[in-house]
């Protein structure tokens, strides 16, 4: 249950209903339904297609209906066709792990070697190419549900991610075009089986996401979706809190394939529809890191500046 909005004007939520899941617009602490007449769309995608957030702006305006955020249940604000994931995405993040390889492996100093890892970085960045996956949007959740932490294995973790939520569909774009598709943005915690990542019977196929990935419940999203000219995409805050300590803090600035390049590259494979994630990678501070993985418990508080917090319980697997 989620007590206050984000810090934008407004923002859309979708919360519980009886069986079913309503619309809702939200400002400050209050929500208020959305009907799709006043939304101008048959549902969210629709909207997000063709719609304008100045219809969003007027129905935040209204002075009846509301009803405070602390009374009702909200769930994963969207509802994506697709989800694509960004891999090895932050720069320090990336450094510092190719640079623990680095003086693991040879005689270099672990100055060198984050120095070399550095130059490798930044001309991936001038001449390569975003590292997509794909994951399953049966896989996403508000953090309404609990994280079940599946039993097969004891290294689940955490990776707290900024996500784009696709308008416009987005097929083939250009960088300087990417980010007239980009509805908003939202929070995704992407968990991850980490002994699961990669194959033990064939090594050479290389990573296994499904099995790592997708898990039910493995993509808790929300829970806001917020409006993209209320969101600095390029340097916002990213915060992962493990039962009060802070883990991951890191900047989006550090991004090693900014937002447009993101939207582009996927776009040249498959088109990007309505009400899709988009995830941008997530900072240093996994629990690989930590050595410290879920346990039955564990409390994540992820916050992103601007889109509001998200809280997931975990339990063990019953």
């Amino acid at each position: 249950m989620t007590s206050s909005g984000p810090a934008a004007p407004y923002a859309l939520a979708r919360f519980r209903d009886g069986d079913d899941v309503a619309l809702g617009v939200v400002a400050g602490d209050r929500i208020r339904r959305v009907s799709a007449d006043e939304l101008g769309a048959p549902n969210l995608n629709a909207f997000l297609a063709a719609g304008s957030w100045d219809t969003v702006a007027a129905l935040a305006a209204k002075a009846d209906g509301w009803t405070p955020l602390a009374d009702v249940t909200l769930t994963a604000p969207v509802q994506p066709r697709q989800v694509l994931q960004t891999g090895a995405n932050y720069r320090q993040h990336v450094i510092e792990l190719v640079a623990a390889g680095l003086t693991n492996n040879t005689d270099r100093t672990p100055e060198e070697a984050r120095a070399f890892a550095a130059t490798m970085m930044d001309d991936r960045a001038a001449n390569g190419e975003p590292y997509f996956f794909i994951g399953l949007p049966a896989a996403v959740v508000g953090d309404d549900v609990p994280l079940e932490l599946p039993a097969y294995s004891e290294v689940h973790d955490w990776e707290l991610e900024l996500a784009v939520v696709i308008g416009r569909e987005a097929f083939r774009v250009s960088r300087e075009e990417a980010m007239d598709h980009v509805a908003g943005y939202t929070i995704v915690n992407d968990i991850t089986t980490r002994d699961l990542v990669f194959r033990k019977d064939m090594k050479e196929i290389g990573t296994d996401w499904y099995s790592s990935k997708n898990a039910p419940g493995f993509l808790p999203t929300g829970p806001f979706l917020v409006p993209a000219a209320f969101v600095d995409a390029a340097d916002a805050h990213v915060l992962l809190e493990l039962n009060g300590q802070p883990m991951q803090d890191a900047s989006t600035d550090d991004l090693l394939f900014d937002i447009p390049a993101l939207i582009s590259g996927a776009s040249q494979i498959s088109p990007l529809l309505p009400g899709d994630l988009l995830l941008t990678g997530s900072p240093a501070g996994n629990g690989q890191h930590w050595k410290r993985f879920l346990r039955d418990g564990d409390v994540m508080t992820g916050t992103i500046a601007n889109l509001g917090t998200q809280v997931v319980r975990c339990v063990g697997a019953s």
